[in-house]
Order: structure tokens, then sequence, then C-alpha cells
């Protein structure tokens, strides 16, 4: 071989790289194009076995009782926004009494059942209305009025204050209260992380919980009572209409449950009240009467597919029954 070869083998090296970059460069578009590919395909498939099938997500929340117990309202999602919507203790003659182009949440009956008072994002931050509970006019009237998020309202038995939590306090929720028309607001914790309050019947007591345990804070003393214990956690409570128990949610079992206590924490031995078979059980209101739970069955954790379905437990012989259509 002649010297004159050797000047050559690092221009022929230079054009195999070339090729073997061009074709690597080529394969990984054509990956690329197979995965957009696959991905377009699923997505038409699911979109159309859902609609073929009638299949259809549900995303319930939030149920609250009437006065009678003969009726729920709860938030129901429609296009990624939710609606406020009442139903039969079967879930038929459902009716939707609030349809804004933003997300209205956590509706609570009043005690005389008249009116109903949930938070919205129609401001631009969440603010507090209330509304008439079928719906008609006037229009629902805004009574906090905060640059902080204002949530969750919860009645007092006698219809004339609303507890509520609230950011304007700091980065955490605290529990304030207010007159029904959104006056005379006053703070009743301060510098927590204070949840979900429900007035007990008696008007005594504000249940609520505290990081992950339940706590009964009484209004005139201001003292804290603990009901449950992490890793034996419980959030989100409601009482019983006699005030002698509480129920709420708790996950020390691995996923969440429902359980409940005796409001006066004199019995440790708390009881397991639903377990659904897959998912969780979330959101717990107890119905005037006593005879009936109604929660949040949880399905799946993937948010496009995730499935929040109301039901309602009846208390003594545990059947279940389907509310969300």
């Amino acid at each position: 071989m002649s010297s004159s070869t050797y000047p050559q083998l690092p221009k022929r090296r230079a054009e195999d790289s070339g090729r073997d970059s061009a074709s690597d460069r080529e394969r990984i578009l054509r990956l690329l194009f197979s995965l957009i590919l696959l991905a377009s395909v699923s997505a038409l498939g699911w979109w159309y076995w859902r609609h073929a099938s009638g299949f259809s997500i549900v995303r319930d929340g939030s149920p609250s009782w009437s006065h009678d117990s003969k009726r729920i309202v709860f938030s129901s999602e429609d296009h990624g926004q939710a609606d406020i919507v009442t139903a039969s203790l079967t879930g038929a003659d459902r009716e939707e009494i609030l349809k804004w182009p933003t997300d209205e949440a956590e509706p609570a009956f009043s005690p005389d059942g008249k009116r109903i008072a949930f938070s919205t994002n129609l401001d631009g931050n969440y603010e507090i209305y209330t509304m008439f509970a079928d719906g008609s006019s006037p229009t629902p009237l805004r009574i906090t009025n905060h640059p902080a998020r204002d949530t969750a309202p919860a009645w007092f038995p006698g219809g004339n204050k609303i507890v509520f939590m609230s950011t304007r306090g700091g980065a955490e929720y605290d529990i304030y209260q207010m007159d029904a028309d959104g006056s005379n607001v006053q703070a009743l914790t301060t510098g927590g992380s204070y949840w979900f309050p429900q007035v007990s019947p008696d008007s005594a007591n504000i249940a609520l919980h505290k990081l992950r345990d339940i706590y009964v804070l009484n209004l005139r003393s201001k003292a804290m009572r603990r009901l449950t214990y992490e890793p034996a956690n419980g959030m989100h409570p409601t009482w019983s209409p006699d005030g002698r128990q509480i129920a709420f949610m708790s996950w020390r079992n691995g996923r969440t449950e429902l359980f409940t206590a005796k409001s006066d924490g004199s019995d440790s031995d708390q009881q397991l009240l639903v377990s659904m078979p897959t998912g969780d059980a979330v959101d717990p209101s107890w119905s005037p009467n006593g005879q009936y739970i109604a929660f949040v069955h949880v399905i799946g954790k993937v948010a496009e597919t995730q499935q929040r379905v109301v039901y309602i437990v009846d208390v003594n012989s545990k059947r279940l029954t389907r509310i969300s259509k």
C-alpha cells in the first residue's frame, strides 16, 4: 500500500461517521413518529370507546344534606367546571341549580333548607356566596370580599352565622365565623393549619382537622380537644345530629375509609363505618335525621380518568346507595 493511501483515511472515517449520524437521526425520527402515532391512535380509541359505549367520567363531590334529609346538594364537574346540583336519596330528580363558567364548590344547605352557601372562583380567587336552594332569582349573593382564599362554608344550627376556612391570616388556613350576610367576621384560630370546620348541633363546639388529626374546638373557652392521633389519623369531620359522635375519613389502614368516634373523646375504640372494595371513601356528611352519611368514592389515581362518585350509606345496615348519575 502506498503512502498516498493514508491521507484518505480521515476523510473516509468522516464520511462513515456522517452516514452513521444521519442514520441515527433517521432512526430517532422514525421512533418519535411511531410514538406520536401510537399515542394519537390510543387517544382516538379511548375517545371513541367512551362515546360509543356511553361511558363518562363522573366527578362529583362535597355532599351536604337538606334540613329534612330528603335531598343532597353537591358539586358536579361538566367539561372541567364544577356546578351545583341537587338530587333525591335515590339519585333521581337530579336538578342543576347553578351553572356558572367557573368552579362552584363545597355547597352547604342552610338549617331551614332555604339557602345554600358555597365557594367559587368567579372573582379570580375563592369567595363565599349564598343562593336560594331552588336556584331561583335573585342571583347568588357574595358575602366575603377579601384577596385571600375563603372556602368551605358551614352553617351554625340557628342559620344566623357561617363558619369557614380562609388564608386571610397568612399562608395556612385558619377558621373564621361571620354573620350570614358576611358581616362581623371573627377569627376562631390563628397561626395554624385548620381545615373543614363543622359546628356542633348545640352550637357550642366546632369539629375540624388540624394537620392530619381531628380536634374539637370549644367556642367559649377556645380549648382544643384532640380525637385522633397520627398515624391513626382523621380528617374532614361531620357531627351526628345528637352531637355524640363524629364521623371522619382516615387512611390508617393504607387507604382512605370512614370511621366514627365519640365526640367527647371518652372512647378510643373508633369504629370503621365504610371501606370500599377499591379506591377511597372521603368527605363524609351526616344527615339531620341521623340515618345516613353521604360521602364520595374516589376511584383511580390518574387525574384524566379519576372518578368521584357520591354515595349514601345507611349507618345501621351499612347499605350503600349511589347518588351520582
